[in-house]
């Protein structure tokens, strides 16, 4: 095996042949395929550690308050140091930084695990550790995002980033129900210690990569003010702000869905922990087909993204007004399925239209904005729920939802020098932005 650093002074990879756009033709690039088949197991892992340690923290201390401190403190380092990631990312080895956050979560994990197993854990030690995963995400989640590319080319990168969220969401289902299971049969430190252990497998993908065969990028050399030239890299891309102020929105307003389908559950349906968990699976299993859905197209179109924004905001506003607790199960599909089609489309376009030497700074500016709108618009959604009723906060999260979408889309299509055109086009109502500089056909009643 090679033992370059596959970033800078690798040579360029022969250009993989063509594979079209097949759901899973990224598995064919034997890097990537190590990748995936390691976050395959981490995943799981990971899920089963969310679980536990929620657990851990209401069996020692009995107060949901420190629960929500344990969550606070693993995503406070992403907001407060999250851009600084992204700037040490740009500069370093994207594949040594991998195996230098995966293995300090992997000790964390295996720390946690001891202190559990042998009855010396106090609920500081959880927080010490959460505080702890949250610093290595500030370094993991852009390195990972931006290696993606580098692993897999321009070409398959949609494919790759689909099968990602994929991945993740397979996890998702997996991951607590086998948590529930253990914590059950023997103990939430062997949940723990099954998280630290399954960071094994990424790293053994990482260090049986051919650092020939990656797409070398750019790195950015040390300097000042690289943090300002990221976010004036962002202002200045109408292809990047759009994306990630679309994205900004839908994820403070809309996908609130901790506050709102536990309300709907208990408050509205009367059903209990059951329906929740039945409409978290089905939401899960809409997100798995949405990521395999554009896995399948292979190419990231704005349009595409815009759209299915819209019809995420609509499917809230309809889910608000659900008469029976049946169908309001049935519209959770179709909203995990959009939803992950807005947040795949836009990572997928936002990596293409960056500079490889700035990736690392935009998608921390993009995971900032998408995991950093939960404690602002949480909050939001709460209040509204608590004062006018869970039905008005869900169609408050979806009007601001499909009023971002329509407003973004008219943004870009001036941007693009498109114009709205509406009419009939044999026989058929049509509405479709065109370029200003085209002439209306004949049955078609143009409207700027």
């Amino acid at each position: 095996m090679s033992t370059g650093n596959g970033a800078h002074s690798a040579p360029a990879p022969t250009p993989h042949p063509h594979r079209g756009s097949s759901m899973f033709s990224s598995l064919k690039v034997r890097n990537y395929r190590l990748f995936f088949m390691g976050q395959v197991v981490s995943n799981i892992g990971t899920w089963m550690q969310r679980i536990a340690q929620d657990w851990l923290v209401l069996s020692l201390t009995g107060s949901a308050t420190a629960v929500g401190v344990t969550t606070a403190l693993q995503f406070l380092p992403m907001l407060l140091f999250g851009l600084y990631g992204g700037v040490l990312v740009d500069r370093l080895p994207k594949r040594r930084a991998l195996l230098f956050t995966q293995s300090a979560m992997a000790v964390t994990g295996t720390a946690l695990a001891l202190l559990t197993l042998t009855g010396h854990v106090q609920v500081w030690h959880v927080y010490v550790a959460a505080f702890a995963v949250g610093l290595a995400t500030v370094v993991d989640n852009p390195a990972r995002q931006s290696f993606v590319s580098e692993m897999v080319g321009p070409d398959q990168l949609q494919n790759a980033v689909s099968l990602n969220s994929a991945n993740f969401q397979s996890a998702r289902l997996v991951g607590p129900a086998v948590a529930g299971l253990m914590i059950t049969g023997v103990g939430t430190g062997w949940a723990f210690l099954f998280n630290g252990l399954s960071f094994v497998a990424p790293i053994a993908g990482l260090l049986l990569m051919r650092t020939r065969e990656l797409y070398a990028g750019r790195r950015a050399p040390r300097g000042k003010g690289q943090l300002r030239e990221g976010l004036r890299h962002v202002a200045g891309r109408p292809e990047l702000l759009w994306p990630i102020v679309l994205v900004g929105f839908i994820g403070t307003f809309g996908f609130n869905f901790p506050v709102y389908l536990s309300a709907f559950a208990d408050d509205v349906f009367h059903a209990g922990a059951g329906s929740y968990s039945l409409f978290n699976t089905l939401m899960a299993v809409g997100s798995l087909a949405g990521a395999l859905l554009a896995a399948r197209r292979g190419t990231a179109k704005l349009r595409v993204m815009v759209v299915a924004a819209g019809l995420f905001g609509a499917l809230e506003l309809i889910a608000a007004t659900a008469p029976s607790l049946w169908l309001f199960a049935l519209l959770m599909t179709p909203l995990g399925m959009f939803g992950m089609t807005i947040n795949v489309t836009a990572n997928t376009a936002i990596q293409m239209a960056t500079d490889p030497a700035m990736r690392g700074r935009v998608m921390s500016i993009y995971m900032m904005v998408f995991l950093g709108g939960s404690p602002v618009g949480a909050p939001i959604a709460g209040w509204i729920t608590d004062a006018y009723g869970v039905r008005a906060g869900l169609a408050a999260g979806g009007a601001v939802s499909a009023a971002a979408a329509v407003t973004i889309a008219l943004v870009l299509a001036r941007v693009g020098g498109l114009r709205l055109s509406v009419g009939w086009h044999r026989g058929h109502p049509t509405i479709r932005f065109v370029p200003r500089n085209r002439e209306p056909e004949p049955e078609l009643a143009a409207v700027a």
